[in-house]
């Protein structure tokens, strides 16, 4: 007789944990009913990049040296320089700049070591197109400043941190 009511506790029991557990998700689901969502509709809604996000690089032509820096501390070796040593002046003349983004890491290092600043990092970051040669950009594509999420009229902007507020 003792083992049948041991096993009636053992049941009443697991039923009341069961529904505390019920109990504790529900509160937890009730918890996050008056949050904002998250999520945004991307082609009308653009978050704004960060202050040190690293997008699409732009190239200053005319600042460039031709001191391969940059190809020298790519991981990957990425930038093609085509320069021409000037003989009467003794300078390196640059000709030619590309950098391929389907296989740039962004890592960053080449704007970080070049000596003249010429490189720097953009807030773009729409660079998906259908065709992977088309991600070939050279010094014309490179020079090309992205326009601004904020400059958009169109789009509605979203900041990518929440505000904090002051109490």
């Amino acid at each position: 007789m003792f083992p049948m009511i041991t096993g009636f506790m053992n049941y009443g029991q697991q039923r009341v944990r069961a529904a505390r557990y019920i109990g504790q998700s529900f509160m937890i689901t009730l918890s996050h009913v008056n949050r904002l969502p998250i999520t945004i509709q991307y082609p009308y809604e653009k978050v704004i990049a960060t202050e040190r996000f690293r997008g699409r690089i732009h190239f200053e032509f005319d600042k460039c040296i031709a001191c391969e820096v940059c190809v020298r501390v790519c991981p990957i070796d990425l930038p093609v320089i085509d320069w021409k040593l000037e003989t009467d002046i003794r300078k390196k003349r640059l000709l030619n700049y590309s950098i391929d983004f389907g296989i740039c890491i962004f890592c960053g290092n080449c704007v970080e070591y070049c000596p003249t600043n010429c490189l720097s990092m953009t807030e773009e970051y729409e660079l998906s197109t259908y065709d992977r040669h088309e991600l070939n950009y050279n010094q014309i594509a490179l020079g090309r400043l992205p326009m601004s999420v904020l400059d958009d009229y169109t789009i509605r902007t979203i900041l990518n941190s929440p505000q904090k507020k002051n109490k």
